[in-house]
């Protein structure tokens, strides 16, 4: 992937933004996460629409258009150095509808951070920026403030990301084995199966490592989503497959694990569990974008080099 939109590392005093782009956020989680990123020494921009609710569609946060405003400006803004999402939920595939993706490839590149609905927007920012994200926490939720381990991981990845060039995650073990070379990709499976043949999202994950996670989904369903992403050929040559958390998915691990096995193993690349992303305590923050080499026997994800540039002064 030619890489266009690499952000740098943050620096005490940068402006960042943070916006709702899917579901609205608990206001005293967004306040809490606002009073983290101050202490990171940053000076925090809540976007105008950050604390909206739909008037009629309660699940989203404020109307598509002001989501999308908020999210553009953002992105936009010359002196913007990240932009958090404050939730995931629901949305986002709305809100990229409306966004100008176009008009932000002479933008800043900026650190650009969040997980599962957000999904999306890492995609688009991916395939038409070529941006490199970072999937980590949503600030206004119980994921982040509070959550002492997922905050200093997503505060390494912004301030030091040379330190965070290998990540080896205590839970990691092979589900099958070996090792490969790719580009980080991915991350929510119903959105990745939601967001197939539609605009800005990524043709196939060939010559990828592809993240994949999900949340409060039967086994049956997780089932047809990955094998929707088999069986239309987006899988093909992808290089290699991290798997995150399934949190509240039922019946239980087990079952889950085993129908994972079932259907990857066919692809024969390494497949690594238990890779300490998603919707659970103490998540780590990954590099969206960034090559990297998996090797799943050992548990371990080693990047090529920093995913953020390093901090000029």
């Amino acid at each position: 992937m030619t890489r266009r939109w690499r952000p740098r590392a943050l620096r005490r005093g940068d402006p960042v933004a943070v916006a709702s782009p899917c579901s609205p956020p608990d206001p005293d989680r967004l306040d809490a996460a606002v009073r983290v990123l101050e202490g990171w020494g940053l000076e925090v921009r809540v976007q105008p629409h950050a604390r909206d609710r739909h008037p009629d569609l309660g699940y989203l946060a404020g109307t598509d258009a002001d989501r999308a405003k908020d999210l553009q400006d953002a992105l936009a803004a010359p002196d913007v150095a990240a932009v958090f999402c404050a939730r995931g939920g629901d949305g986002a595939h709305r809100t990229l509808e409306r966004l100008d993706l176009a008009a932000l490839r002479g933008a800043e590149p900026k650190a650009f951070v969040g997980f599962s609905d957000v999904t999306a927007l890492h995609e688009a920012l991916s395939v038409e920026l070529g941006a490199v994200t970072l999937h980590g926490p949503v600030v206004g939720t119980a994921y982040f403030a509070g959550d002492t381990a997922a905050e200093e991981d997503l505060r390494a990845h912004l301030f030091e990301p040379e330190s965070r060039l290998r990540i080896a995650p205590p839970g990691a073990e092979p589900l099958i084995g070996g090792s490969a070379r790719g580009v980080l990709i991915g991350g929510n499976l119903s959105l990745l199966s939601d967001g197939l043949a539609t605009p800005h999202s990524r043709p196939s994950a060939e010559g990828g490592l592809l993240l994949l996670e999900d949340v409060g989904e039967d086994v049956s369903r997780l089932d047809r989503m990955l094998t929707q992403l088999l069986r239309s050929g987006w899988t093909d040559g992808v290089r290699g497959v991290l798997l995150g958390s399934w949190a509240n998915c039922t019946p239980g691990p087990e079952e889950i694990r085993a129908m994972l096995l079932d259907r990857l193993s066919p692809l024969g690349v390494p497949v690594v569990d238990g890779f300490g992303f998603g919707h659970i305590p103490a998540q780590l923050t990954i590099a969206l974008g960034a090559a990297a080499t998996l090797d799943a026997d050992a548990g371990t994800l080693v990047l090529d080099e920093p995913a953020l540039e390093p901090a000029a002064g």
